[in-house]
């Protein structure tokens, strides 16, 4: 009993990485195109979503694994084992991705309170001192707890699901048959699916908390378990997501373009309380997702160049790591307060950049975390290599069939 115990309390201790880099996935871009998958295609796509958690928790795993046995970052080891140019290639790849995806996030803030009546010229510049002022005064330890806590407000999405009363034969059906449409709108939101559900910027962010944690190798199989069961939580919440629309909007015919208007098309149908619950779950994704994004694109550029970096140093100890955090969040924040910009745009090309450009930092990863000298007996299986370089080969055809069909369009 006292050794069971002890496991779990070890087990607790290691939570967080994998739980914060998966959950945040679902953010305000997310939110987005989950609710435009369930209002345009019904029930249809869920079985694309199952595929993608099986092949997040193996992207996940690999890159806990490579930060538990290295203890450096994944862009450290993109400079250390393939020069600088390639490393400032990984770089321009995260940060054109990055830059979109915290636009999309304080939008997703903007949107999500403009719906209990707050205007984004409040909103938005008081979650953005809010986040900076969190980041740059706590330790790491403080900022993983307030990040844990945000990802238990994302279960409002299930209930807003359940709330929807779906054809749960259907969804069932529909999770394990799947069906494809050769046309430029499904292949778009296949591939925009992918890139928010296993963006880029995931892989940098979950690799260099585990670093910044101090995991080691011997601690490494309940880090394991902290990836899973992060991966589990973050399909299921982006599924009843896409359930909640496919049961309320799409019978109904009535199209949506962005998560505020899901939520407020649920109103009638499913009642103030589902509405509501969807609104607090965007505003809870957008919130850990404008953290989290510019922390990532952070922690990347400081260890690809050799700077000093993680929340755990003052501002003089990473003056580099906490000025690009802050030109981040200003980028981020002061782009939402533009008049007449089209934040939906930006969300789904967000989105999608991230779905085309993963499979290169993917097969960086895959060159990594094979090299026997880097992780020695932690190298990959045949069946994890099987799976990582199948979803490489996914987004490349989904992005040559993507430019197929909008030639013939």
């Amino acid at each position: 009993m006292t050794k069971r115990l002890k496991r779990i309390g070890i087990i607790l201790a290691i939570v967080g990485p994998g739980v914060i880099a998966a959950i945040a996935g679902n953010d305000a871009g997310g939110t987005a195109t989950y609710s435009i998958v369930g209002a345009r295609f019904g029930y249809h796509m869920l079985w694309l979503l199952l595929l993608v958690g099986i092949a997040l928790v193996v992207v996940q795993e690999m890159c806990a694994r490579m930060g538990a046995v290295t203890g450096k970052g994944l862009s450290d080891l993109i400079r250390e084992e393939f020069g600088v140019r390639w490393t400032l290639f990984a770089m321009l790849i995260l940060l054109t991705a990055n830059v979109a995806v915290t636009v999309s996030e304080f939008a997703g803030i903007a949107a999500s309170l403009e719906i209990f009546g707050i205007t984004r010229y409040i909103s938005v510049p008081l979650m953005a001192g809010v986040i900076w002022g969190l980041m740059t005064m706590g330790s790491y330890k403080a900022v993983e707890r307030v990040f844990i806590s945000v990802c238990f407000i994302y279960f409002s999405y299930i209930f807003s699901g359940l709330l929807a009363r779906p054809d749960w034969g259907l969804a069932l059906h529909s999770t394990f048959v799947p069906t494809f449409e050769f046309n430029f709108d499904f292949i778009v939101i296949a591939i925009a699916m992918v890139g928010t559900t296993i963006a880029p910027w995931m892989q940098f962010y979950l690799q260099s908390s585990v670093v910044e944690k101090g995991i080691k190798p011997k601690q490494y199989k309940y880090q394991r378990w902290d990836v899973i069961l992060g991966s589990i939580l973050a399909v299921i919440i982006a599924m009843f997501i896409v359930i909640a629309c496919a049961a309320v909007l799409h019978p109904r015919g009535i199209m949506v373009n962005e998560a505020q208007e899901a939520a407020l098309a649920l109103k009638p149908f499913a009642g103030n309380f589902a509405a509501l619950l969807f609104g607090l779950g965007l505003f809870a994704s957008s919130a850990l997702g404008a953290s989290i994004l510019p922390l990532s694109s952070a922690y990347a550029i400081c260890e690809a160049f050799g700077w000093e970096n993680g929340i755990s140093k003052r501002f003089n100890e990473a003056p580099v790591f906490y000025t690009l955090y802050t030109i981040l969040i200003v980028i981020g924040a002061g782009v939402v307060l533009l008049p007449n910009i089209h934040l939906i745009n930006i969300m789904i090309f967000s989105q999608t950049t991230n779905g085309i450009l993963f499979p290169f930092i993917l097969i960086f990863m895959m060159r990594l975390v094979n090299n026997k000298r880097l992780m020695g007996h932690y190298v990959n299986s045949r069946f994890i290599n099987l799976i990582a370089w199948a979803t490489a080969a996914i987004l490349i055809i989904l992005t040559i069939l993507l430019l197929f069909s909008s030639l013939i369009i």
